[in-house]
């Protein structure tokens, strides 16, 4: 392995906020992106090696590479960083978030019509908590979806790894038509 381009990504990967494709890491490196995907899986590899454990991983998560602390000391990095604060979601923000996560780009209104209730407020705090986020525009309304930093918190690489909830939730169709006739 090329220790210039593993200590290289080594660096770049320790200050990221997001995950980071491996096209942008070789753009930067001046590599061949398949030696960069090369050396990241190598790095992957050896930082999960259960023989020598690691206080972190590195880990694709939708697309980007980054390092995270490792799931094997969760419970020690999550009473350091809580710390006795309570930064849980409530509820209402939990079971919107849910919504959001099944049905999207779903609209406030189309989430409302599913939660039976307002839910503007409860779209706030989630969208500043960088959980969802506006992703388009549908007959003037703003589209919402889930965002990388949600799936990263949720300790998933896609949204494929969502359990099978979908089959409960109401289609959007039925929404949409249960808001025209409303309208009425």
């Amino acid at each position: 392995m090329d220790q210039h381009v593993r200590g290289a990504l080594e660096a770049v990967l320790m200050v990221v906020e997001e995950p980071v494709p491996a096209d942008q890491l070789a753009a930067a490196l001046e590599v061949p992106v398949s030696h960069v995907v090369d050396t990241l899986h190598a790095l992957r590899d050896e930082y999960a090696d259960p023989e020598a454990p690691r206080g972190f991983e590195l880990r694709e998560v939708d697309g980007g590479w980054r390092m995270y602390s490792s799931r094997l000391y969760a419970d020690v990095v999550g009473r350091f960083v809580v710390d006795g604060q309570s930064s849980r979601l409530s509820q209402a923000a939990l079971e919107t978030l849910a919504v959001v996560a099944y049905r999207q780009p779903v609209t406030r209104g189309q989430v409302s019509q599913v939660r039976g209730v307002n839910v503007d407020s409860v779209m706030k705090t989630l969208s500043a908590r960088g959980l969802v986020t506006e992703v388009g525009e549908t007959s003037g309304a703003l589209l919402y979806g889930t965002t990388t930093e949600f799936l990263e918190r949720m300790g998933m690489s896609s949204l494929d790894e969502l359990p099978p909830l979908a089959p409960f939730l109401p289609e959007l169709a039925d929404i949409d038509g249960a808001e025209s006739e409303g309208a009425r």
